[in-house]
């Protein structure tokens, strides 16, 4: 056995083949013997690199006297020291009830190495059976999986059995839109109105609520009629707040259309004639949007406010995200080309638009079959 340098554990070089060991402690058993865990490698610095590694996995507590975590544990550690500075909070919530709920319950005391693809098969299809949605039983999975690979990476979990199972078959429906007579009736019965600009500019640019909520001053250019989206607004943990955008590729510049233009430059007089009304008493946020004393504008109180909108426009119950749905739609039935269509709405690719709103392209698709009928049959 050779000298080990300081803090590496113990490391040999095995006389049968020449390859290099090192073990490191895990706990102790019931008797008050060690319980060891190995690594090898055809190197002695690889097995230190190696041998540091699993000393900080059993220092972390993703490796003991089990050998394997539960799943339960690995979720905990995946939240704390992964997700907690990937995502924003609300996504970490809604994980964390995903898993209370639906996945803890049947499998968290397992441990994960001795998860199979049988038992996530198992929990999909009770889930399925119990009336969730396809949509939610999907989101299991995929909560699942992420964990799961997290484990890979850390070196605890020999495979990923979630990703191996079988995943319930989306359908996606089918989103309301807009006609276009009953967008034009829409705008027309919002003249006046306090968020005429705001109804406006989603209806017209396919903004998502919190996108346009978030809109500050800053990021308008009048001038060049562009907007520039950075950051959304929402209600979080009883607060409003403003985060990044969705995704990177939501962090994008807008080209406004003239009227919204003209709409924007009438809202910014109207907002500055209130701020000196008010004085003192304006509170000065910078967003595009406010409530009547420059406040931002909560999104649930907005939500209240487009029922009103709708229902003095003659139009049954609509959401304000059917406005971004109606703009993505009928940008493509007047023939905006997809690509063009995924890039203003900010969209992560465009097989995303492709799905959500390929059904409205059958035009397009009806003028390439005929113009292979005339290029290769009509003489």
């Amino acid at each position: 056995m050779t000298r080990r340098g300081n803090n590496e554990g113990s490391i040999y070089q095995r006389s049968s083949d020449g390859r290099w060991m090192g073990a490191a402690t895990v706990g102790l058993d019931q008797a008050g013997r060690p319980i060891r865990k190995s690594v090898s490698a055809k190197t002695r610095s690889e097995v230190v690199r190696k041998l540091k590694s699993l000393s900080r996995q059993i220092d972390d507590g993703l490796i003991t006297a089990q050998k394997a975590p539960t799943l339960e544990f690995l979720f905990e550690r995946w939240f704390v020291d992964v997700m907690a500075r990937e995502v924003v909070r609300s996504t970490i919530d809604n994980y964390r009830s995903i898993v209370k709920f639906h996945i803890l319950p049947t499998l968290g005391r397992k441990r994960v190495d001795e998860l199979t693809v049988a038992e996530v098969d198992r929990l999909l299809a009770a889930k399925m059976a119990s009336g969730l949605s396809p949509s939610t039983v999907h989101r299991i999975r995929a909560v699942l999986s992420q964990c799961l690979d997290q484990g890979i990476r850390w070196g605890v979990t020999p495979r990923n059995v979630a990703r191996l199972s079988r995943s319930p078959k989306l359908i996606r429906p089918e989103g309301r839109t807009l006609s276009p007579e009953q967008a034009r009736g829409l705008l027309a019965s919002l003249r006046g109105h306090r968020n005429e600009a705001l109804y406006t500019l989603m209806l017209s640019t396919g903004m998502r609520r919190g996108e346009a909520l978030g809109l500050k001053w800053e990021d308008v250019d009048l001038e060049k009629g562009v907007v520039r989206i950075r950051r959304s607004l929402k209600r979080e943990g009883g607060h409003i707040v403003t985060a990044d955008t969705k995704t990177l590729k939501s962090r994008r510049a807008v080209n406004l259309p003239e009227p919204v233009v003209e709409l924007l430059a009438r809202h910014y007089d109207q907002q500055e004639k209130e701020r000196v009304d008010l004085g003192a008493a304006w509170v000065e946020t910078g967003f595009v949007f406010t409530s009547s004393i420059g406040t931002a504008i909560d999104p649930r109180n907005l939500y209240r406010d487009f029922q009103k909108v709708c229902e003095n426009a003659g139009l049954s119950h609509w959401h304000p995200h059917e406005l971004r749905h109606s703009a993505a739609s009928l940008m493509l039935a007047n023939g905006v080309k997809l690509q063009v269509v995924s890039q203003v709405l900010g969209h992560s690719s465009i097989r995303m638009t492709a799905d959500v709103y390929g059904h409205i392209l059958d035009p397009d698709r009806e003028q390439a079959a005929k113009a292979m009928t005339s290029v290769l049959w009509d003489h």
